[in-house]
């Protein structure tokens, strides 16, 4: 259904709805917390929480990935972060959480110049691998080609390409574009692809044989694309149009299904919520994560658009620190920013709603207002 609005006599536009212009409408029933199940199978993994840590070098290092699979979840590295470009990069994730604001940008186009080490990216993954929890890892389109065979080989249990926004029909003058379809089809693990802004950018993904799409860009409180690009998406609109690609690809293919994980913009429990109120399996989170105390970033958050050689598209920004990996997932809550107890709130709405699943819970109504 075309929602559009006519923005002058030569342009429509679509309305789109972010996660602040909605909210979850209880129903008749409600349900004991305790009765609730927030667990979600991905693929051959059942996770105690629809929760997984963005490839972020702010966010997830190998301990963090590790103490996330331990409480069942699980955190994504970038396989071409500081991790895999530096044998020991604790001197320069507490360089960049020192810089003063003027001199970030240039130190950091600096570090992240170092080339990335394929025998660091079987090290460090082997390193989770060590620790009895599933392995993810992560790379951008443009790095996949380079480094897939290391990444395969050395284990991994779950692949991400993940960049600003990821089609099945990539063209290029300049080199031979990676072939999604073929890539998933010889490579014998889950892929998780995104982004994706569309039902239709979504659906074509979806047709390559990826396990999940990633719904929106990621990098929601550090990107500046939208002021350098003119590039954002509305998150809550965008999940549910990834959702309704899902119910389009089922029909397709006999009832094949792909997992939608919104990534982006999600910041307090009640954005989680409401991600997957819209339709999403699961979520990627990264300032969410970036506050905890054991987070690599040190307070601060950025992504690869805050060090990109040519263009910069994003910021190192300060996140507080507001307690424990451990207190952020599940609780107890310190306040009611709702930044702690990220499980908890979650079953509190499903109890409040009267759903007994997450599955389920992606059927709940949502209104659009001013809350």
């Amino acid at each position: 259904m075309s929602n559009e609005v006519e923005i002058g006599r030569g342009k429509r536009a679509s309305v789109g709805y972010s996660f602040d212009d909605i909210a979850v409408v209880p129903s008749r029933r409600t349900r004991d917390a305790a009765d609730v199940s927030i667990s979600w199978q991905l693929d051959a993994y059942l996770l105690d929480a629809p929760i997984i840590g963005a490839p972020m070098d702010s966010v997830t290092s190998p301990q963090t990935a590790i103490a996330m699979g331990k409480m069942g979840m699980l955190g994504v590295l970038d396989l071409e972060g500081i991790w895999t470009r530096y044998e020991d990069p604790e001197p320069f994730l507490e360089e960049i959480s020192e810089l003063p604001d003027d001199a970030v940008f240039a130190r950091m186009q600096e570090i992240y110049r170092e080339p990335v080490k394929a025998e660091l990216i079987s090290a460090r993954l082997e390193e989770i691998r060590v620790a009895g929890v599933p392995v993810a890892g992560a790379l951008s389109p443009q790095r996949t080609q380079e480094y897939w065979k290391t990444v395969a080989d050395a284990g991994v249990d779950l692949f991400v390409i993940r960049g600003t926004t990821v089609s099945a029909e990539h063209v290029s003058s300049n080199r031979e574009p990676l072939n999604l379809k073929r890539f998933i089809y010889e490579l014998d693990v889950p892929v998780v692809v995104g982004g994706a802004a569309s039902y239709t950018a979504a659906l074509h993904l979806m047709r390559t044989g990826a396990a999940g799409v990633l719904a929106g860009f990621g990098g929601g409180a550090t990107t500046a694309n939208r002021r350098t690009v003119g590039v954002a998406v509305p998150m809550a609109t965008t999940v549910a149009n990834v959702a309704a690609a899902r119910r389009e690809y089922m029909d397709e293919t006999g009832g094949r299904y792909v997992h939608v994980i919104a990534d982006g913009q999600i910041s307090t429990s009640g954005d989680l919520i409401k991600a997957i109120a819209c339709g999403a399996d699961g979520v990627m989170l990264g300032t969410v994560l970036a506050r905890a105390n054991e987070a690599p970033g040190r307070g601060y958050h950025w992504g690869a658009e805050a060090h990109h050689k040519n263009l910069l598209r994003g910021e190192r920004v300060k996140v507080d620190q507001v307690g424990s990996l451990e207190t952020i997932i599940n609780g107890p809550s310190q306040d009611a920013t709702g930044t702690t107890n990220l499980t908890g709130a979650l079953r509190h709405a499903m109890a409040m709603t009267g759903y007994s699943d997450v599955k389920e819970f992606q059927r709940v109504p949502v209104s659009v207002g001013q809350y």
